[in-house]
């Protein structure tokens, strides 16, 4: 699955400007997500992360949670966490 993404990267993606409206982007969260929680669990985040981006979405910073749930942006959630309002130290020397 992650070469497949890193092909997308490579080939599609990387031919015209940036359009996500998150960040990470939405190929690097579903690669990070794949890392994390293996192919099954991180196929599902990312897929509703792709959910999530459409043209009316606020955007914003978006990581990938901890733990695993598909309700961890519900406040009512046991495995809520709260948006990164900021880039950490590391994500502004890769910008």
């Amino acid at each position: 699955m992650i070469r497949m993404i890193r092909w997308y990267q490579r080939s599609i993606s990387a031919g015209g400007p940036a359009r996500c409206r998150y960040y990470p982007s939405c190929s690097v969260y579903a690669i990070d997500a794949i890392e994390r929680f293996g192919a099954f669990r991180g196929f599902v985040l990312a897929s509703l992360r792709l959910l999530r981006c459409r043209p009316w979405s606020n955007g914003g910073i978006d990581d990938v949670p901890q733990h695993f749930s598909v309700f961890y942006r519900f406040s009512w959630s046991r495995a809520h966490e709260e948006p990164r309002l900021t880039p950490t130290s590391l994500d502004k020397e890769t910008i």
